[in-house]
């Protein structure tokens, strides 16, 4: 077995240990108090000198002057109350059913490792704790609080664990050629109308009326404006409006998903979208204001640099270990580090279909099977080590 695998595997309980603590803060955003101050002393416990970055963002260094390489793991939970029924689980109302528990406990475990070897690095590796990424501010905020720099950025990598599909079994590690994760923005429209009393509806000019046909107008979108390749969703994902049945709505507010795997077509939508509700409003007798509420783009992986990745996991698992999937559906704000740096992000089965993990992230009962973390702690060491061997001789 490949020593840093080995390494990584003999620090077991200690992960589970890590990640089981963690999932109980499920602290969300950048309200991370607990998890901040667990993470920041746990690198002290290891020999680190943490930094705060931004709001809530923890780095650290390990290794000597040269190229450096970052590892990236988000901290933040989603607000859903957890219904897992596992012994640790968060009892807040919120819960880690997107797996940053896990990641960040694999990526403690990797810091563990290589402070262990760090006499063995060719170079720098740049540890970056991330919250916020569930609202995706929180890549933005350490990337302008200067993550990137001193030293300089010239490699990232992030690690995001996948289950409840048949691809996702226990150690695989998933790559996914070009388009990892698609864009994802956010869009508020606020179609302002006129309250009127329910038997006099000509007095007022309705709301809900002019949103219901912005609605139906957004579904054209994908169905007649964008090609057929083209993976790309537009959805309504919300709506608030009025406060009688017998008044007609001066007021409606509706939320909207955008998703595209094209940065141009991303564009293309988000000026649509605009386009389609001022018009809409307008025809109606009525106007509409658009605010774009947050957005990133799509995620890609660059070839040259995910083949090179590959070559060193074979280094260290079988190769039926290290396999291509298919791209995931979310979106991810790892793609703003990805727009500075290259950049290549993997995923980490850590538990299929078959094995009996029926449930994907984001489903407030999703369980992960614990033995795969210490492979993704190895899957940073072995890609952070070899890439600076690689880089910097």
């Amino acid at each position: 077995m490949n020593q840093i695998l080995t390494d990584a595997q003999s620090l077991h309980d200690e992960i589970i240990t890590n990640r089981r603590t963690i999932h109980q803060f499920a602290e969300i955003g950048f309200d991370l108090p607990q998890t901040y101050a667990y993470i920041f002393n746990k690198l002290t416990e290891y020999g680190y000198q943490p930094k705060k970055v931004g709001k809530m963002g923890i780095t650290c260094l390990a290794g000597k002057p040269g190229r450096t390489i970052l590892l990236r793991a988000d901290m933040d939970a989603l607000p859903m109350a957890e219904e897992s029924g596992a012994s640790f689980a968060a009892v807040n109302g919120h819960c880690h059913s997107c797996g940053h528990d896990c990641h960040s406990a694999m990526l403690l475990g990797a810091a563990k490792l290589l402070k262990q070897r760090e006499n063995e690095l060719h170079g720098t590796v740049k540890f970056m704790f991330q919250p916020a990424e569930e609202i995706m501010g929180g890549a933005k905020d350490m990337l302008d609080n200067g993550i990137l720099e001193n030293p300089k950025v010239d490699m990232a990598l992030g690690l995001h664990i996948i289950t409840g599909n048949t691809f996702s079994k226990t150690g695989r590690i998933c790559c996914i050629h070009h388009c990892v994760a698609v864009s994802g923005d956010a869009v508020k429209i606020t179609v302002h109308g006129k309250d009127a009393h329910g038997s006099l509806p000509e007095n007022g000019v309705d709301a809900i009326h002019i949103a219901a046909h912005i609605i139906l107008a957004l579904e054209e979108l994908t169905a007649r404006e964008l090609p057929m390749e083209q993976d790309s969703i537009v959805l309504v994902g919300r709506i608030a409006g009025g406060t009688t049945c017998n008044s007609v709505a001066g007021e409606a507010v509706l939320e909207v998903s955008i998703r595209t795997n094209s940065p141009k077509e991303r564009e293309f939508l988000l000026k649509r979208v605009e386009e389609i509700a001022v018009g809409v409003a307008a025809t109606f007798r009525g106007c509409a204001t658009v605010e774009h509420l947050y957005g990133v783009p799509p995620l890609v992986n660059p070839e040259p640099e995910l083949q090179e990745f590959q070559s060193y996991l074979r280094e260290m698992l079988p190769r039926e270990s290290v396999a291509d999937c298919p791209k995931m559906g979310g979106s991810e704000d790892f793609t703003m580090l990805a727009e500075k740096v290259p950049a290549v992000f993997l995923q980490l089965g850590v538990g299929s279909i078959e094995e009996g993990y029926t449930l994907g992230p984001h489903q407030p009962a999703m369980r992960v099977n614990e033995s795969a973390l210490p492979i993704g702690t190895a899957v940073y060491a072995q890609c952070a080590m070899r890439w600076l061997e690689n880089h910097n001789s």
